[in-house]
């Protein structure tokens, strides 16, 4: 199982770079760069990973005052997830449940990751949607739960004359334990399932320029926007599970 898993990681590395090589000959609405802070990848003494991948991405003022909105930040998650399915030409894809998201190989059976249902916070500053870490066959036993997660993170700066805004987008992986680092040893988890991690991030980062968000496939916040609670002010920890009052 573990050879099958790995092949699957390096299908979406592969697919992350011939994303990246076509990117240019799509249509870029706005200007991304990469931002990873620094040590963004880093292990603790207990063996929870943490991996923070971030970019600056500058569009039109215009574009902007449509995109800001709940039912847009779930648009966004999905489209992470479609980004990921086509990287790996379907071999990784994502099955949606009622309280649960699968991150599937091939078959439902095969299941990498399990989430829970992604939670949702948003102000005029900042949206945030967070997925918790509840088990799979990448998730070793100690990390089984929901206290990890994966989390997108979109931050606008104050409003600036002119026609381009800046967004800040960061994508954490947090309070992660690795099957492959606790089975096989964290050398090999840092060579292959953190290194492709991070190289299929920058490149779904890099695919915001196009600003293609998919449709939802739950579609919660294509109504309204009372229920989403804000976000925690900058630097506070991630709320605990059971905290938010609003989730999908």
């Amino acid at each position: 199982m573990f050879a099958f898993v790995i092949v699957a990681l390096a299908a979406a590395a592969l697919g992350a770079i011939r994303a990246a090589r076509s990117r240019g000959r799509a249509r870029a609405v706005a200007k991304v760069d990469i931002r990873d802070p620094e040590n963004c990848t880093s292990t603790d003494a207990s063996g929870a990973v943490r991996s923070v991948q971030a970019a600056d991405v500058y569009l039109p003022a215009s574009e902007l005052a449509d995109l800001w909105s709940p039912a847009h930040l779930e648009r966004l998650a999905r489209t992470y997830w479609r980004f990921l399915s086509r990287v790996t030409l379907g071999i990784i894809r994502v099955v949606y449940a009622e309280d649960e998201r699968y991150i599937v190989l091939l078959h439902p059976r095969l299941r990498l990751l399990t989430f829970r249902s992604p939670e949702y916070e948003m102000d005029e500053r900042r949206g945030v949607v967070r997925w918790r870490i509840d088990r799979g066959l990448l998730v070793a036993r100690r990390g089984r739960g929901g206290n990890g997660y994966l989390q997108i993170d979109v931050e606008r700066e104050p409003s600036r004359r002119g026609e381009r805004v800046l967004l800040h987008v960061k994508i954490e992986v947090a309070n992660f334990y690795p099957a492959i680092a606790a089975g096989f040893g964290r050398w090999i988890y840092t060579q292959t399932q953190s290194r492709i991690h991070v190289i299929v991030t920058h490149a779904f980062l890099r695919s915001l320029a196009r600003l293609d968000l998919d449709e939802s496939r739950v579609g919660r916040y294509a109504p309204a926007a009372s229920e989403v609670p804000d976000p925690p002010p900058a630097g506070q920890s991630t709320p605990a599970e059971g905290e938010l009052t609003a989730r999908q």
